[in-house]
């Protein structure tokens, strides 16, 4: 038996070597040869493929590490917060009423107030929200304060800043991914967050989500178009937190189809007077 093997193997030996050889002599021509138009090798090219499908795959633990690491920066460099405590408390009990019935309940949400008057909020990675001073101060009740949380929280449920930081990795050719060149990673949403809107696709879809979540916690439906129709209709500039944001009446007219006009104003939040009492520190 043993001496059979032998046979064998010294038959085959020299089919199996050369092809072998082949395929090294190929890869190492490749590899060594410069590229004319791109600095990096043939396996960096492979490796950033890789890594960028990566990001796409990202853990809920990896997202909120990255995101804590982009709010840390935001804060530090970028935001105002708001330190007034009862404003704070008021807009995080809305804020984890809602994401208790979201698709994504287990994230570790925070919810910030910006001290800023311009009528805006956003939403990073891994549960953190921001929402200025400018927008509280604009609603009428807490349904709509309540429908903008919800839609930020769509973003989030939607992972739309984790598509964006991945198109914009690819885009530039940088070779990253979680747990792999975090700084990179981190600056990059950074950017994403301050400066690239949402595509149209995303905020279409962030209404959907929020819209089901602003019910689910038991809000009234209606008070997301009513907030986005005073907003549209607000005289001077459009309020930044529709100014980036495409085709507002498509929007709006979406909502409309999607609310059953029988449920419009069913649910909570539509009390005017108790809101301005509870927001009367920005008020004054």
């Amino acid at each position: 038996m043993v001496n059979s093997f032998s046979f064998l193997f010294r038959r085959y030996r020299r089919r199996l070597l050369y092809p072998f050889v082949s395929v090294v002599l190929a890869l190492s021509l490749i590899i060594g040869t410069p590229q004319v138009s791109q600095a990096i090798s043939w396996f960096d090219l492979i490796f950033q493929g890789i890594q960028i499908v990566q990001l796409s795959n990202i853990s809920a633990r990896q997202e909120v590490e990255i995101g804590q690491q982009i709010n840390q920066q935001l804060v530090r460099n970028q935001l105002r917060l708001y330190r007034n405590s009862a404003i704070n408390s008021y807009v995080d009990e809305i804020g984890q009423r809602l994401a208790k019935e979201s698709q994504r309940p287990d994230l570790p949400y925070k919810f910030q107030v910006v001290d800023d008057k311009s009528i805006n909020a956003g939403a990073t990675m891994g549960g953190f929200i921001y929402i200025n001073t400018g927008l509280i101060a604009a609603a009428d009740n807490e349904a709509q304060l309540a429908s903008v949380i919800a839609h930020e929280i769509g973003h989030i449920v939607g992972r739309h800043m984790i598509q964006q930081m991945r198109q914009t990795a690819i885009a530039r050719g940088v070779a990253i991914a979680a747990g792999v060149d975090r700084n990179t990673l981190v600056n990059i949403g950074v950017e994403v967050a301050l400066r690239l809107p949402n595509s149209r696709k995303d905020e279409f879809e962030a209404d959907q989500l929020g819209l089901t979540n602003l019910q689910a916690a038991g809000y009234a439906p209606s008070a997301m178009v009513d907030f986005m129709e005073k907003l549209m209709n607000k005289r001077g500039s459009v309020p930044s937190f529709l100014s980036t944001h495409p085709a507002v009446s498509d929007r709006i007219a979406a909502l409309e189809q999607a609310i059953d006009p029988a449920q419009g104003n069913g649910g909570e939040g539509l009390n005017n007077n108790s809101y301005k009492n509870k927001i009367r520190p920005l008020l004054s």
